[in-house]
């Protein structure tokens, strides 16, 4: 019973570990990987709770077989196509040229010769997926183009992991009773790759056809586990990495009907199991050789975060971006990653190099991680002074000469809700907006939109303002609305102008420029808001509605008061008390039309103040 219980008491100490350390890490922004790791050096080396975490080790690195197994089945080959260019063009470039740089340095400096310095500087060039994804996340940046350019090169590291783990076998001191040549493992790992996608060309979706067929859903997971092991277990006995055999797998089911119900099926367990092997890579962190190179780690940190910096800044602005861009990419992208973990474990198991080494390398990767936010704050500072929108998106603005019936200018939630009226009332809607994120994600979703800046005349020109029948003004900004409307009465006096306003003050200054209708942001929301939290109250719908238009019609009248009087006027018009008994009855005959009854309602008030 005794080792029983020494397995239950170190699971239960894991789990503990994982559930408190993963949420507080994440909520100091620092990733659950950086939780996960601090565990297991807590429970291993620090608290030498548990010391068998090399053996742990080979447990969980099963987390990392599912996880990539995960990765081939999102490569579908129409995406990889549509980015073929930033994954396989810039993607390889940056993962080759910043290996072979740290590769030479590591090897320079004299830490590691030959085949442990390659491991080694190609495992630093790889960087972190998700810590860059958690920050482009959080800051609403996927879809930019600087994110999506980051996405494609972490994309092809994802990738690059696979051959080199492949590699690391060729590379391992061979041992003394395998009498193959490296020639022969070459072979017999080509033809395993070659029987692997036999199999999934013939095996795969058959298989899974005839098991959903019978609707046991504990089967399908078990299938599931098969095929991702099956494959796994075939690229080790030929030499290969087991990560490489599942993530062959995902590809060749990425296709497959069953991917998404794979997915799901796999997700829990890679989840788990990813999660113990960074606790295993904390058990089995040598903190004897970390404290004894503390000085390399601190050099070797900046450096690697440097030299991967500026790769990343020289090839972003070789292909094309612009300086902003490429700062941002330069700065998310300069740590090392998740996979770099998995190829500095596997190169120790294999004897490429020490374990002390590795140790020393997944310090150095640790410590890069835990700065990726501070380099991603400092990428603010190293922008240009300009407006970096407006170096995002050249102009364009072909195909909106032909006018539309509204031009809409900013396209704000606001807007983006009043445009869906006017399109369902089959309106033609041109839109202009100054932010080029707002407009990649708009004319992602078929929206009429060009990107330029609504206060200057020629582009107002562009986007077709002559033919339109009117100018809708929906910009956020106070100065910014109100210079467009002075802009476009000074240039086009006759043009109609509905224009959003931002408070009740700006109404005020609206009405004084001559609009034909401004409407506050928040006015009809709140006063629909107020008429359904009645009705929740228990007061009747229709007397809700009728309580809500008096509402209406009382602002009306203050703002015709305000616009005569001042801001001051009309303060008795406001209810500042429950109204008893209430002011309103069911009428008894039909209602006048709302704009009527304003019209009415404001031309008697201003008769009263004059």
């Amino acid at each position: 019973m005794e080792p029983t219980t020494i397995i239950y008491s170190q699971a239960l100490m894991l789990l503990a570990g994982a559930v408190v350390a993963a949420p507080l890490f994440k909520r100091l922004g620092l990733g659950t990987i950086l939780g996960y790791l601090a565990a297991g050096i807590l429970i291993g080396p620090v608290a030498q709770q548990i010391t068998e975490g090399e053996e742990i080790l080979h447990v969980s690195e099963l987390g990392v077989v599912f996880l990539l197994f995960i990765i081939g089945l999102e490569l579908k080959p129409s995406r990889l196509w549509q980015m073929r260019r930033d994954i396989f063009g810039l993607g390889t470039a940056q993962v080759v040229i910043t290996g072979a740089v740290l590769s030479f340095l590591i090897a320079f400096s004299g830490l590691l010769e030959g085949a442990g310095s390659i491991v080694a500087g190609f495992g630093l060039a790889l960087s972190s997926t998700a810590f860059a994804m958690q920050i482009l996340e959080e800051n609403n940046d996927t879809n930019t183009r600087y994110g999506q350019r980051a996405f494609s090169i972490l994309l092809l590291q994802d990738l690059a992991i696979v051959p080199l783990l492949a590699i690391i076998p060729l590379m391992a001191a061979q041992a003394p009773e395998d009498t193959t040549t490296p020639l022969e493992d070459f072979a017999i790992a080509i033809a395993a790759v070659a029987a692997l996608f036999a199999a999934g060309r013939y095996l795969l979706n058959p298989l899974f056809q005839v098991i959903a067929r019978t609707g046991a859903r504990d089967v399908m997971i078990a299938a599931a586990l098969l095929v991702v092991m099956g494959a796994a277990t075939m690229m080790q006995l030929a030499g290969l990495s087991m990560a490489m055999g599942a993530f062959l797998a995902g590809v060749l089911l990425a296709e497959s009907s069953y991917r998404h119900e794979l997915e799901a099926d796999i997700e829990p367990f890679r989840g788990i199991l990813q999660a113990l092997f960074f606790m295993a890579v904390g058990l089995s962190l040598e903190l004897q050789v970390v404290a004894e190179n503390l000085l390399s780690i601190i050099i070797a940190v900046p450096v690697l975060m440097l030299v991967k910096s500026l790769v990343l800044y020289g090839l972003c602005r070789a292909t094309g971006s612009r300086h902003n861009d490429a700062v941002r990419i330069g700065l998310l992208l300069p740590q090392g990653g998740e996979f770099g973990f998995v190829l500095f474990t596997a190169a120790a198991a294999a004897g490429v190099f020490s374990q002390a080494t590795s140790s020393l390398l997944v310090a150095i990767v640790t410590l890069s991680m835990a700065l990726t936010p501070v380099a991603a704050m400092l990428s603010r500072r190293l922008m240009h002074k300009q407006d970096e929108l407006a170096e995002e998106i050249e102009e364009d603005f072909e195909g909106a000469g032909a006018g539309a019936d509204v031009l809409m200018i900013g396209f704000s939630r606001f807007a983006q809700i009043a445009s869906q009226i006017l399109l369902a009332g089959g309106r033609d809607v041109t839109i202009i907006d100054h932010s080029a994120a707002r407009v990649r994600q708009a004319a992602t979703f078929g929206f009429r939109i060009y990107f330029g800046d609504g206060t200057r005349l020629d582009v107002l020109r562009a986007a077709g303002i002559e033919k339109a029948k009117i100018v809708a003004v929906c910009t956020q900004k106070k100065e910014v609305t109100d210079k467009i409307i002075d802009l476009v009465h000074a240039e086009y006096p006759n043009a109609r102008i509905f224009a959003r306003s931002y408070d009740r003050l700006h109404t005020l200054e609206l009405r004084a420029r001559g609009v034909d209708y401004e409407l506050r942001e928040t006015f009809e929301s709140g006063l629909l808001f107020g008429r359904k939290t009645l009705e929740a109250l228990g007061v009747n719908g229709d007397e809700a509605i009728g309580i809500m238009d008096d509402i209406r019609r009382r602002d009306e009248a203050r703002l015709v008061l305000q616009e005569a009087e001042g801001i001051t006027a009309g303060r008795d018009m406001l209810h500042s008390r429950p109204v008893r008994p209430e002011p309103l009855v069911k009428p008894k005959r039909e209602v006048t039309q709302p704009d009527d009854a304003l019209a009415d309602l404001a031309d008697e008030t201003l008769e009263k103040a004059e």
